[in-house]
């Protein structure tokens, strides 16, 4: 069982773990051994998953699933096989864990007057020192 949030829980059969040969450290055996992991998740045909965290998670990770719905998520920096495979499960916890966590709902705020009255005397000010640039002797628009 992989724990994403205290309230949801994945079984491992719904993980499929795939091995391939790395390219990171290995020493002699890079060349030998299956050390790089790939776990999948189906998220469109997860039960675990609601139907609200299905679309959660497919709006917030949509780059990373593929068109069939499945979530990929690979290690290969360790040089043993068990260690990429837990590092490749917590990093799938988390990127789900992180796509079903609730939005922060946002606060309208307000300027200072203090901001306004800066921003207003800065355009004052670029605009006499744009009008300084112009010809001594050219017609003033008053």
């Amino acid at each position: 069982m992989v724990e994403i949030t205290p309230s949801l829980t994945i079984p491992d059969g719904e993980l499929e773990l795939r091995t391939s040969r790395s390219a990171g450290p290995g020493g002699q055996n890079v060349n030998k051994l299956e050390t790089r992991v790939t776990v999948r998740f189906d998220v469109e045909a997860s039960p675990s998953l609601s139907e609200e965290d299905r679309k959660r998670i497919r709006e917030r990770l949509g780059t990373r699933i593929s068109k069939r719905g499945v979530l990929q998520v690979s290690s290969q920096r360790h040089r043993t096989q068990a260690a990429n495979r837990e590092a490749a499960v917590a990093r799938l916890a988390e990127l789900l864990a992180e796509a079903l966590e609730p939005e922060a709902e946002r606060r309208p705020t307000r300027a200072p007057a203090a901001a306004r009255r800066r921003r207003l005397e800065e355009k004052r000010r670029r605009g006499r020192l744009k009008e300084a640039r112009s010809a001594p002797d050219a017609p003033q628009d008053f």
